[in-house]
């Protein structure tokens, strides 16, 4: 049985939930997703500058965690730069 879920703190909600190319119908577009809490980790440790240690402090989670979702939106936000795709965040609803 896996572990019980930590509830992580998020105190950004962005204005908008998506972003794209210029010039390109959003029918064209690959979409790639954003979690609300992988925009808070980037908002946080880039946006920010706070060390990993804070941001998992900040969250209610541990350095860990904050490394491997820092890691992962990262990667998605290179692939949305290097392909041309929509950037989509996800609502915390969702």
């Amino acid at each position: 049985m896996p572990r019980p879920r930590l509830h992580r703190r998020i105190r950004f909600r962005p204005n908008a939930t998506f972003f794209k190319p210029r010039g390109i119908p959003m029918r064209q577009l690959e979409i790639i997703t954003l979690t609300h809490e992988e925009m808070e980790v980037l908002r946080l440790c880039d946006t920010e500058q706070r060390g990993q240690e804070e941001c998992a402090r900040l969250m209610n989670t541990s350095q860990s965690t904050v490394q491997r979702v820092l890691s992962e939106a990262r990667r998605k936000v290179s692939a949305a730069l290097v392909r041309g795709a929509a950037i989509e965040i996800l609502s915390p609803d969702e």
